[in-house]
């Protein structure tokens, strides 16, 4: 079944929301809009309440680029995706157009990891593979990694994606909000948000421990 498909049956399985998007469907007689979670109630009135309206899945781009305070968002798993916008889409195929382009490849993730087929690089191994100006990542040590985790990821840090990997296969992290984040914005259940998944650590992540084993090396050679 294609991926489109798939994201159908979802919706209509009471799947409503991925990330900060609220799914609906049959809107004034629209196949699917798409809008922030927190313009639901405007999405619904006559004239969409004012929100900027939006057609097809290459309006995601604009959408999705800035913050409200126009800040670049480096990574599309930060929860600061600007409101006031809705996007109509003609049918399935185009919503997972925009889907992917609101959050890349999450939707397939969730699939591959519902089916049993989820392919997680844990942070050993992603830093291992570090070349140039990024190797000495590798020297980082757990407990600084471990640091890490808790002072870049997780909603408090503005990433709404669940960790899926650990340090390595026998070290797992450090319990704490951002490992025990689920992945999923806002108190909806399970059974209602599709989750964000991270399944190897980001190049955002990467270049922090860098920071981390280079400050490491400097206060080791100092001492």
């Amino acid at each position: 079944m294609s991926t489109a498909l798939e994201l159908r049956n979802l919706i209509r399985s009471g799947y409503q929301r991925i990330g900060q998007i609220l799914f609906q469907t049959d809107v004034y007689g629209y196949p699917y809009i798409i809008c922030h979670h927190e313009d639901a109630e405007l999405s619904t009135e006559p004239a969409f309440g004012g929100l900027d309206q939006y057609e097809g899945p290459n309006a995601v781009r604009e959408i999705s680029t800035y913050a409200e305070d126009g800040t670049y968002r480096f990574t599309k798993g930060q929860t600061n995706l600007k409101r006031g916008w809705v996007v109509i889409l003609d049918n399935e195929e185009d919503l997972r157009q925009a889907v992917d382009q609101f959050y890349p490849a999450c939707l397939g993730l969730f699939l591959a990891q519902r089916d049993g087929t989820l392919d997680v690089q844990n942070l050993r191994d992603k830093l291992n593979r570090q070349t140039g100006m990024y190797r000495f990542a590798r020297t980082v040590s757990d407990a600084g990694a471990q640091q890490l985790v808790q002072t870049v990821c997780g909603p408090a840090h503005q990433c709404a994606k669940r960790i899926l990997w650990k340090i390595d296969e026998t070290t797992p992290l450090d319990d704490s909000e951002a490992s025990r984040f689920n992945g999923i914005v806002g108190d909806l259940p399970a059974a209602q948000a599709i989750p964000l998944l991270c399944r190897e650590a980001c190049n955002h992540f990467v270049a922090e421990c860098r920071k981390v084993a280079k400050a490491e090396f400097e206060k080791k050679d100092g001492a």
